[in-house]
């Protein structure tokens, strides 16, 4: 018996429908990502509590996929630059928000051993 292109169709819906068990697994969901993976290491290179900015020297940002270097973020909540201090070590969070990279969570990093 000869395949047409119609049998092909069908049998390919088919597969889809039904799903295919060799089929590799989905990317997680924003939600399944564990809040380590979207934070960075970096150092606090100056404070404009003016315009409500940090220039931070950092890492790699995953989430941003950006390689590490130095840059000035906007920050989401402004009463966090009175904790911070110029050399500090610290661990954020950043994010594109209404197409400016924002510092979404901040906190100094503890040292280690």
């Amino acid at each position: 018996m000869k395949l047409t292109l119609h049998h092909i169709a069908i049998a390919a819906l088919l597969i889809l429908a039904t799903g295919n068990a060799s089929a590799a697994p989905a990317a997680p969901a924003a939600s399944e990502i564990s809040a380590d993976e979207e934070i960075s290491d970096g150092e606090i290179r100056k404070i404009d509590a003016e315009n409500k900015k940090l220039t931070i020297k950092h890492g790699p940002l995953k989430n941003l996929d950006m390689p590490g270097m130095t840059m000035v973020f906007q920050v989401k909540d402004a009463a966090v630059l009175e904790k911070l201090q110029v050399g500090e070590k610290v661990r954020f969070q950043a994010e594109k928000i209404d197409g400016k990279f924002t510092v979404t969570r901040i906190e100094a990093q503890v040292p280690g051993p």
